[in-house]
């Protein structure tokens, strides 16, 4: 009995993280040009690949326009957070060869970095600002933080149950593994931390979605980026971009749905 009721309120720690927001419905109409849209983007051979000065160009110009935008969007989404910083600093990442963005902290501050060769690859305006607006989506998601909370309860999760069962056994008189209990705890922060994480990548879509399209982008457009026949993994055995932003017909499909409730006028809806 004990151990259920350990098991349950650790689990119950561990399912109140999750989205903040309601992601959208998708209709019918939005998941048949969802799939569509990632047919095409599937079979899609060739991009052209700009230099160096017109991606740098391309990046500072959709910078100006969405920075501001997402701030305001962040503040008034996080109003209710005491001190939740939206001051994001927006960067390229110019050391790193491979393609990718992604949001961090960096001494306590948000940063948003887009490296290199993505913005070389990426094709116009709309798809650098769906993806620097996705990215913000993280940051008013809360995502890094929930991770991090999500990785300690599973760490206790696993942690705990294992400690339990060590008790028994040596109670019993039963030979144990001493070392089982850091081994699983480690175990249980890795499988924590992966907990609704393509929940949160719909999320940031939603947010960002919202931002690119007040920023005066096409977040569809942008979207398109994401459904490329790209691997999971680079050259060098670590996740791609699209390794950590899967690439799958309901990305687009959500973005498309958002973008019928920004037509619609209808506003973010929290969970309750």
């Amino acid at each position: 009995m004990k151990k259920f009721l350990l098991s349950s309120g650790l689990m119950f720690g561990l399912s109140a993280c999750g989205t903040t927001y309601v992601l959208p419905d998708i209709d019918e109409s939005s998941a048949t040009r969802a799939k569509s849209m990632f047919v095409e983007a599937q079979t899609e051979t060739s991009r052209k690949t700009v230099s160096h000065a017109t991606a740098e160009r391309r990046f500072q110009r959709v910078a100006r326009r969405v920075e501001p935008v997402a701030e305001k969007f962040c503040e008034a989404e996080t109003a209710s957070l005491n001190g939740f910083d939206c001051d994001v600093q927006v960067a390229i990442d110019l050391k790193a060869k491979e393609r990718n963005a992604y949001f961090t902290y960096a001494k306590d501050r948000p940063v948003i970095f887009m490296t290199m060769p993505i913005l070389q690859d990426m094709q116009n305006d709309d798809e650098v600002a769906f993806v620097m607006s996705h990215e913000y989506g993280h940051l008013i998601g809360r995502h890094i933080q929930k991770q991090k909370q999500q990785a300690m309860a599973g760490a206790l999760i696993l942690g705990a149950l294992t400690a339990y069962s060590n008790a028994q056994a040596a109670s019993a008189g039963v030979s144990y593994d001493p070392d089982a209990v850091g081994r699983n705890m480690e175990l249980g922060a890795a499988a924590g931390s992966r907990a609704y994480s393509q929940s949160y990548e719909l999320e940031s879509d939603t947010l960002g979605a919202r931002i690119a399209k007040a920023s005066g982008y096409d977040p569809v457009k942008g979207a398109q980026y994401f459904a490329r026949p790209e691997d999971a993994r680079t050259e060098a055995g670590n996740l791609s971009f699209w390794g950590t932003h899967p690439p799958d017909e309901k990305r687009l499909a959500t973005v498309l749905a958002v973008s019928a409730q920004i037509e619609a006028k209808q506003g973010l809806q929290r969970k309750q």
